[in-house]
């Protein structure tokens, strides 16, 4: 079993800036691909960024490239979202998830953390 704990959203304008972290328990983190996504109410669940194992490998929606930049620490078993240029249409829960594929798809992470709310107001 791998715990997740998201933290770091909130509100923010337009234009501005949050770090996302999601720390892990159990398992060795560094085993684990991990992945963010989003929903928005009425939506369905969205990729946003994967990162590999070794943190060596990324991709990313087109809606955030350029904006936002996933990383990883595998020493502090944490994922980060950083997340620039916030536009209102990022509101959302986002999730981190692990699993041990590298892919966009949800369906396909094992572990999920309970998600945290970004809200940017124009």
């Amino acid at each position: 079993q791998v715990q997740l704990v998201e933290s770091g959203g909130g509100l923010v304008q337009a234009g501005g800036s949050l770090r996302l972290s999601c720390a892990a328990s159990g398992r060795t983190f560094s085993n684990y691909v991990m992945g963010w996504f989003r929903q928005a109410p009425g939506k369905e669940r969205e990729f946003i960024a994967v990162i590999s194992r070794n943190g060596g490998m990324t991709s990313y929606a087109d809606s955030v490239k350029g904006r936002f930049t996933i990383s990883k620490d595998n020493a502090k078993n944490t994922v980060y979202l950083q997340m620039n240029s916030l536009k209102p249409e990022d509101t959302a829960v986002y999730y981190c998830a692990a699993g041990v594929v590298f892919t966009t798809t949800w369906k396909m992470y094992d572990y999920w953390g309970q998600g945290t709310q970004v809200t940017v107001s124009s």
